[in-house]
């Protein structure tokens, strides 16, 4: 999973990025807003972990931009605004999910797992036409965005695993296996 970490304060962005390494994920540092939308622009990141107070270009600014681009990466929003009024105002900028500061670290890394597999899952299943409630839903409508004029990548084969999700997929139900 590919990760940009957001955080204004160099040491704690250092600290958070070098947990997540060692809990096996690439990932990228930005120091300000400005910073991270040059990456986010020139990188496809799986989660965007992303503070609210930046210099440069202010985190709201910066995760509108990441909302309204071609196939978004998730937001996980961590910052030291928590009253349950900014934390919805995060979301409706298109965060989602939110972390308030302080924040526990293995919190955190569960956050950024799951925010990354949702998006995966996403991807599948938006891909074969799944209509399915639960976990991706929401991540699902944004990861099915696609940019005007952009095609789907015809060379892209189709997988042992990705054919097995099909058929699951449009298999109808018999009363006998939900019994």
């Amino acid at each position: 999973m590919r990760v940009l970490v957001v955080e204004d304060v160099r040491s704690l962005g250092d600290d958070i990025a070098e947990g997540l390494r060692d809990e096996a994920m690439a990932v990228d540092v930005a120091y300000d807003g400005l910073q991270a939308a040059v990456k986010i622009d020139t990188t496809s990141y799986d989660v965007v972990v992303l503070d609210r107070d930046l210099p440069g270009l202010h985190g709201d600014v910066v995760c509108r931009k990441i909302a309204d681009g071609c196939d978004p990466p998730m937001v996980l929003m961590l910052t030291a605004a928590d009253t349950p009024r900014e934390r919805v105002a995060g979301l409706r900028l298109g965060a989602d999910d939110y972390l308030p500061k302080p924040f526990d670290f293995d919190e955190l890394v569960l956050l950024a797992s799951l925010t990354g597999r949702a998006l995966l899952v996403a991807k599948l299943t938006s891909s074969v036409g799944a209509r399915r409630g639960g976990l991706a839903e929401r991540p699902r409508i944004r990861a099915k965005r696609v940019c005007r004029g952009q095609l789907p990548d015809p060379s892209w084969r189709r997988s042992r695993a990705r054919n097995e999700i099909d058929r699951r997929l449009t298999t109808p139900c018999s009363a006998e296996k939900m019994a």
